[in-house]
């Protein structure tokens, strides 16, 4: 129906390099103020050769440690990289999700999802900024809707990122607000701090768990 109204380097893995080297300099002044002390040692009452040992064994264990934190690190870059590879030939195709959408004067295709037991919906548009520029009550159901891109005044909305979402009413009270999906076409994949994640064309991006469908870009 019709409504009439690019990589970087990752900087965990540069703090940890220059902790590793922080360590290993520190590491070889320890062993220098060690060999000072064994030198100096009141001859009479002479450092317990066990606290030495202890010494030592307490600041290789943090160089250890250090160099392990590295490593894991290291490998978590290549393990996302490789998350980001699989889902480069996504690219170019659309995806279903809940995300902002470029308008430039041609319909939108809309994707409600009422929630369960509702007896009204309202599709809601919102502007970049934010603001509300389109209220208007839809038929309860799953079917598709275009959104022509007509404002609350029946004029034309200017082109830009809009957002939508679903007010899903029961005897008169919300009982639900959910965006709504549509297709929008994927830019490129980037890493993000916990995985992969898709660039849309609006410049949103989202998880590959979220899109709900893939197809052919129109």
């Amino acid at each position: 129906m019709d409504i009439a109204a690019t990589s970087s380097v990752n900087p965990a893995v540069s703090s940890s390099t220059a902790d590793a080297t922080k360590v290993s300099g520190d590491y070889q002044m320890f062993l220098k103020m060690l060999t000072a002390q064994m030198k100096n040692q009141d001859p009479l009452n002479p450092v317990d050769s066990t606290d030495y040992a202890t010494q030592l064994a307490t600041f290789s264990g943090v160089e250890q440690q250090v160099k392990t934190n590295q490593l894991l690190e290291t490998l978590t870059g290549q393990i996302g990289l490789s998350g980001m590879a699989q889902f480069a030939s996504w690219v170019g195709m659309e995806a279903r999700a809940a995300v902002p959408v470029n308008f430039n004067g041609r319909p939108i295709t809309l994707l409600p999802t009422p929630a369960s037991g509702a007896d009204k919906t309202v599709l809601v548009a919102y502007d970049a900024q934010n603001h509300e520029v389109m209220r208007q009550e839809i038929a309860v159901s799953t079917d598709p809707v275009n959104w022509t891109g007509a404002d609350a005044s029946g004029n034309s909305a200017l082109p830009g990122t809009y957002a939508f979402q679903l007010e899903s009413y029961q005897a008169g009270k919300i009982i639900a607000n959910d965006k709504v999906e549509t297709y929008s076409r994927i830019m490129e994949t980037r890493q993000g701090d916990s995985g992969a994640v898709l660039v849309m064309e609006s410049g949103a991006t989202v998880l590959p768990s979220d899109v709900k469908a893939l197809r052919q870009a129109s």
